[in-house]
């Protein structure tokens, strides 16, 4: 017997299926089922997940949807060709348009209209009881029921509407599931069959794919409802009937009409439609009349070279530009390309920095139009990393605009493509261990404090079991057990579609004929059902119109530079090769600035010792997965110290490698090496770099494996040298930067560099104005801003804007307490204002308005003042007055606080009462708050405190336990144990860790970097993880300008910081 599945569900229709696509396509094929359909409720956002699984299985995929119409019964619908598709994926947007984000409201109307070269399956209900699905409508018409058949449609519909519309092309569904009786469901559903004339079609209506799923989808159903897995008769399925089932079973029970299980295999040869049929053609409006797409890119290009080189195109451009013009024209992407530049251009046009990166400025094409900024004469950049007739992908232009600006380009692309054009990419959210531990627990009945305590702790595996009982649940037990499974279930299960950061798919026709479209929850957006993945395995081109806060923070720097220095720097006029801004980078002295900031890279900077450009390209890229899983960083460093000492097997791979002293750091260079070293075609060494990152899958790599070698050996490389490279290569498909990408980054890294150096008020002020970005919080920046002594005011309602700013006129000598490190510039730096965005929960608009008035106005007097004039509420002065920014007008912050209580909420309505001028006098009795409730305070409404440090208070005490200072570890020596507190700024987590994790700890006198290994992170998990004060106990690294604390024993501060509310970044 053979038997098509043509009724399925995945977990892609949200909070109903219970089993991801690619679980059902691959239990369909271990049953041995002749083909298999995915039809989720109004979307097909999960079909391509099923269809590459179908392929290496070899069993056909039918794409295909259920509908809800709201005057009709529900059914699905299956595409007979690739038009069929497009009026399917018509018909969804047209209904997910039509309502809020998330729903589809489609009548029996917008059914008929699209029904050309469609088949259907009518969904008889047989259980009435059973809600709908969510946010469909509901399932049928009460109008078209049977009142003897209830959940039956009527026969006026059947033999009426339906047949006229579907023809020979319509089925009725027979769908039994052990039922109370299915030899009397049989019986009606062939009476409704011979008296409508529609034949009768199995299906499973699955929504998982095997039995045990079924508690999974009782959880779904209670988690929609909002309600316990108890509460949910009434809406849970009777068995667990709704799996794929096996053949033998299908066959029993079926035995009655085994005609309707010969039917599966009739829709299934009709239905033609493969994914893989879809072409993707790319607007084409962007050349001028008269000229076609290639002409304009190829004039664009030679006069962008012209540009790029006044005194005359080098002849090895000349030739790199013919050679990827040739390949762009012959692969018909020349659409794309400009496409891209026309959205560079836009950007510069309206003063928005942009620069393209990835695989991308590899291209000599993209560096000629503008769009990348990586010369290509002064590399050796391989333009098949980027195109190649080998590799039968799209290409894939990255683009970095500044992110508070980004929605500009995005709003251009949909003004000048149209919605129906023009959509973004869409983002899958999933269900994470938080996420899955809360909804799992309120499912499960499980106490509000025990899924608290296990939401916080978190963990996977046989550590989630035991972070569950560390919560109060004890995992051995039934509900424990019932509780993990479910957990780890749902963890990776969608919860919803959202918006991807900045893909963008453009198309020549109407984008909604190509995959379904919907309303983001964004106004003015649309968003495709499909992500980045589903786009690169259907190979479709996408624009990434990418935010980079690094931009916008630049900008700001820029423009800052201009107004306080009376210096106009662009990006493109930086001064390069500043000896001063390469000595901060070697010290490691660079908090905020781009990519090496982070704690790895800054504890490599000291050791690297970059003195160049080219230094920085792989100081970005070296601290990598890649190369660290490729065994590259050590071997780096110590050709580094001994260059000498390095020894090539011959010139052709000196030729790849000698830049980085013998050690491929970059993608390139190891597709390079296979060329040189193995005789592989450039597109090859591409295909190989891709395999690397599917290594795991047996049989995948072992062809690249055995070729490399052979290849290698036939150069006459000795084997060791070889399986050398090709386990370097392979660390590459973990995750390597190419060259490229990493060039591109280094130019941002210089200059953020040289800004920070030279003008660090202005860089500083410009990070905290571009928040949130980076690895540190404003309290960090502002710390290190006044390390290097800049002086930092505080927010007051007569000095400051809603942005921080800089004073010119203000500058005083920076405080004591912390050591200033050193001061990289002699320039007189101004002072920074902090804005009034520091205070938390602060309304933007109340803000604007006080200092739109202040400046008409002049400073305010005292509180009554600021009161009548900016028309200030209650709430808005109650928060200025716990930040103590109304210090300049109303004395202490107790006092302020005092009298922002007697405020009216909405001081626009006592009209009368303007012209009383008086303020009430602050009792004498109120007493100023003590340094240390002034600090917490800062802390509770500003996330930071100019006052003192927190540690500050408990100094006496620490030093009584014997801790040092952070400001004392580089005066000790090595090896020697340590103690030390502090407040836990960050927590960092790599991939490539092996299970370490990097905390940074903050004193009163700077910052301290933590090395916890595994099992110390184990022992004491519970403070690790939830505490954010720390004492503790380690061994001292210091060497060579490196300073960590290996932990040994960690010991919670919580209890010595009592009333102190601060939040850690954390990073895994």
């Amino acid at each position: 017997m053979q038997y098509v599945e043509l009724h399925s569900k995945s977990n892609f229709s949200f909070l109903l299926g219970a089993s991801h696509p690619h679980e059902l396509v691959e239990r369909a094929a271990e049953l041995g089922y002749a083909g298999f359909a995915l039809t989720d409720i109004a979307s097909v956002a999960g079909v391509v997940r099923g269809h590459t699984p179908a392929k290496e299985w070899g069993l056909p995929y039918i794409v295909g949807a259920e509908i809800h119409p709201i005057d009709a019964p529900p059914l699905v619908l299956w595409p007979s060709d690739r038009a069929a598709y497009g009026r399917l994926c018509r018909l969804i947007s047209r209904g997910r348009l039509r309502a809020e984000k998330g729903e589809c409201q489609l009548a029996w109307s917008d059914v008929v209209e699209f029904s050309p070269g469609m088949l259907a399956g009518l969904i008889p209900r047989m259980d009435p009881d059973r809600a709908s699905p969510p946010n469909v409508g509901p399932s049928q018409s009460g109008s078209l029921h049977d009142g003897a058949l209830p959940g039956i449609p009527s026969l006026v519909f059947l033999r009426g509407s339906f047949r006229e519309v579907f023809e020979d092309r319509g089925y009725l569904f027979c769908e039994l599931h052990r039922g109370v009786d299915d030899n009397a469901s049989i019986g009606q559903l062939q009476q409704l069959s011979t008296r409508s004339g529609l034949p009768l079609l199995a299906a499973g209506d699955v929504h998982y794919h095997t039995p045990d799923r079924m508690l999974m989808h009782d959880c779904l159903t209670a988690i929609r409802h909002g309600t316990t897995i108890d509460q949910v008769h009434r809406d849970r399925f009777a068995n667990s009937q709704r799996h794929l089932r096996s053949l033998s079973e299908i066959g029993d029970l079926y035995r009655q009409v085994p005609e309707a299980i010969s039917r599966t295999l009739e829709v299934a040869d009709r239905c033609q439609f493969s994914l893989d049929e879809l072409r993707y053609e790319y607007p084409e409006e962007i050349a001028p009349p008269g000229m076609t797409l290639i002409e304009h890119l190829k004039r664009l290009t030679w006069e962008g070279a012209k540009g790029r080189w006044p005194g005359g195109v080098p002849s090895k451009v000349v030739e790199l530009l013919r050679h990827e013009l040739k390949l762009i024209e012959e692969l018909h992407y020349e659409a794309y390309f400009l496409t891209v530049w026309d959205m560079v251009r836009f950007a510069r046009e309206q003063n928005i920095l942009c620069q393209g990166r990835g695989s991308a400025a590899n291209s000599a094409v993209c560096y000629c139009l503008g769009i990348t900024n990586v010369d290509p004469s002064q590399s050796d950049l391989l333009f098949e990393r980027f195109v190649s007739r080998e590799r039968n992908e799209a290409p894939d232009i990255d683009v970095d605009f500044e992110h508070q600006r980004r929605e500009e380009v995005l709003q251009y692309l949909y003004a000048k493509y149209g919605r129906d054009r023009a959509g973004l990419t869409a983002t899958v959210i999933t269900y994470r261990t938080k996420s899955a531990v809360r909804e799992v627990g309120k499912a499960l009945g499980v106490s509000v404090d025990a899924i608290d305590a296990i939401a916080k702790l978190g963990g996977s595996g046989e550590a989630f079991a035991e972070r569950c009982r560390w919560g109060g649940l004890d995992p051995d037990s039934t509900a424990g057990q019932r509780f993990v499974y479910l957990v780890e279930t749902l963890e990776g299960f969608p919860r919803h579609l959202s918006q991807h950061v900045g893909g963008m798919v453009m198309t020549a026709g109407s984008l909604c004929e190509l995959c379904p479209i919907e309303n983001a929850s964004m106004e003015d957006r649309t968003v495709i059902q499909w992500n980045k993945d589903d786009l690169d395995e259907l190979g479709i081109l996408k624009v990434d119109v990418l935010a980079l806060g690094m931009l916008s923070a630049l900008h700001r720097c820029l423009d800052l530079v201009d107004q306080y220095h009376a210096r106009h720097l662009t990006l493109a006029t930086i001064p390069q090769e500043d000896s001063t801004t390469y000595d901060m980078i070697c010290a490691g002295d660079t908090i905020g600035v781009f990519q090496i900031e982070s704690r790895a890279q800054m504890s490599m900077l000291p050791r690297l010792q970059p003195r160049c450009y080219y230094d920085l390209v792989v100081e970005v890229a070296i601290v990598r997965p890649g190369p660290i899983q490729g065994n590259m960083v050590h071997p780096y460093l110590k050709a580094r110290e001994n260059p000498e000492s390095v020894v090539y097997p011959n010139d052709a791979i000196r030729g790849v490698l000698e830049k980085t002293l013998g050690v491929p750091i970059f993608q390139e260079q190891a597709m390079r090496l296979a060329v040189v070293a193995a005789g592989f075609t450039p597109g090859e060494a591409d295909q190989l770099r891709r395999a690397m990152a599917a290594w795991r899958r047996p049989g995948v790599i072992d062809r690249f494996r055995v070729k490399l070698l052979d290849g290698m050996k036939r150069t006459g490389l000795p084997r060791e040298f070889a399986e050398h490279v090709f386990h370097q290569i392979r660390g590459f498909g973990e995750y390597g930067f190419p060259e490229s990408h990493a060039a591109s980054f280094a130019l941002l890294v210089y200059a953020s560099c040289y800004l920070k150096c030279h003008y660090p008020a202005a860089f500083c002020t410009a990070i905290l104005n571009s928040q949130p970005m980076g690895f540190y919080a404003p309290a960090q920046l502002i710390g290190d801003a006044r390390d290097h002594g800049i002086t930092v005011l505080g927010v007051d309602v007569n000095h400051s804007d809603w942005e921080s700013t800089l004073e010119a006129d203000h500058k005083s000598p920076p405080p004591s307490g912390r050591p200033n490190r050193r001061c990289w510039t002699n320039t007189t730096q101004p002072s920074i204002r902090l804005g009034m965005q520091t205070i938390r929960g602060l309304n933007r608009e109340a803000a604007e308005l006080i200092v739109k008035e202040r400046r008409n106005g002049g400073p305010y007097q005292n509180i009554d003042d600021l009161n009548r004039r900016a028309g200030v509420g209650k709430a808005t002065l109650a928060s200025l007055a716990d930040a103590d920014a109304l210090g300049s007008i109303a004395g202490d912050r107790r006092a302020a606080v005092w009298h922002s209580l007697s405020r009216d909420a909405n001081p626009g309505r006592q009209p009368l009462l303007e012209a009383i001028p008086e303020q009430e006098p602050t009792p004498e009795t109120l007493i100023p708050m003590s340094l240390m409730e002034e600090v917490h305070a800062d802390y509770d409404t500003t996330g930071l405190s100019l006052k003192a440090h927190p540690i500050s208070f408990v100094r006496t005490e620490l030093e009584n336990k014997r801790c040092v200072q952070s400001s004392d570890l580089p005066n000790l020596r090595d090896g020697r144990h340590v103690r030390v507190a502090g407040l836990v700024l960050l927590r960092q987590r790599p991939s490539t860790a092996k299970g370490i994790t990097f905390v940074t700890l903050e004193d009163e006198t700077g910052t301290v970097n933590l090395v916890l290994f595994a099992a110390v992170w184990k022992r004491f998990f519970r403070i690790a993880r939830t505490s954010n004060a720390w004492l503790v106990d380690g061994k001292l690294e210091n060497r060579r300008g490196v300073i960590h604390v290996i932990v040994g024993r960690l010991t919670d501060l919580s209890d010595e910081t009592t009333g102190l509310r601060m939040r850690s970044r954390d990073f895994h």
